[in-house]
């Protein structure tokens, strides 16, 4: 067990990822902006240290819908695309700011399932990180929630982290939730509940302990980020599920810590990631 987290301190490229529930205030739905900038901070002292850095981060449709007094969700696909036409602006302007704080670029890529279907556009936004890296940014990635059709199709953006993760060669994938990993059961219903701190190989065991969050903010349950480690491992990209509540556990993590359940990889033959897509 400590061998396998003793391995995560040498990890070279890192891909983050948090939920809209992470980063706004459950009271009101608003950029929670303490918990944004100990993010940004944490991420760029990985990136001090030599690390590559992508950070996927939901919050768009949120930060959009409280910016024009929407208190409710909406199930109207134009609606949720204009809150996130106007949060993404304001999501990125937010990190853009607390980036350069701590002299560091952000670069913003909006993705869709259109670009991981096609060879073309997989190639070129392939490419467009590779170059990213190059020239020393963070990529802060989300879903481009205003044209895509596939309305939140990633599960809050969790299969979107790891097809990311496996897009650029990433070796871990930090998947942050608002549950401190995967147990036995709902450990919110159910107080006997047991933690798993490891999973080498993902089976139906597994993926029938999944239960969706009631999260009023992010749309990810667990069975979404059980796919999403599905998709990382066999892209052979470990990734760890811990709690969002304290953001440094981004660095007990990448210190070889015992906290969240760590799904290790096992790179498959013939690994394509299209057939990850649904």
């Amino acid at each position: 067990m400590n061998n396998y987290r003793e391995l995560l301190k040498d990890k070279k490229k890192i891909v983050v990822k948090i939920g809209s529930s992470s980063i706004t205030h459950e009271e009101t739905g608003n950029i929670n902006y303490k918990k944004l900038d100990k993010l940004v901070r944490i991420l760029c002292d990985l990136k001090n240290r030599g690390k590559d850095v992508v950070l996927v981060s939901s919050g768009a449709i949120a930060v959009g819908r409280q910016a024009v007094g929407m208190k409710e969700r909406t199930s109207v696909l134009a609606e949720k695309q204009a809150c996130a036409a106007i949060g993404q602006c304001r999501l990125m302007m937010t990190y853009q700011k607390f980036f350069s704080e701590y002299n560091q670029i952000a670069a913003q890529v909006l993705l869709t399932k259109y670009t991981m279907m096609h060879d073309d556009s997989f190639i070129n936004a392939s490419n467009t990180f590779e170059e990213l890296f190059k020239l020393g940014a963070i990529p802060v990635v989300n879903e481009n929630d205003t044209v895509a059709t596939y309305e939140i199709a990633y599960g809050d953006n969790d299969k979107l982290s790891a097809l990311v993760s496996a897009m650029v060669g990433a070796d871990l994938l930090i998947l942050l939730s608002d549950i401190d990993g995967l147990f036995t059961d709902d450990p919110n219903i159910n107080p006997e509940a047991e933690f798993i701190e490891i999973v080498d190989k993902i089976d139906d065991k597994y993926r029938d302990m999944a239960k969706d969050s009631n999260s009023k903010v992010g749309t990810g349950g667990m069975a979404a980020k059980l796919a999403a480690a599905t998709i990382a491992t066999d892209a052979g990209v470990d990734m760890v599920i811990a709690n969002s509540r304290d953001i440094d556990v981004i660095s007990r993590i990448t210190d070889g810590e015992n906290v969240g359940t760590l799904f290790l990889a096992h790179k498959v033959d013939g690994y394509n990631i299209q057939d990850y897509l649904e």
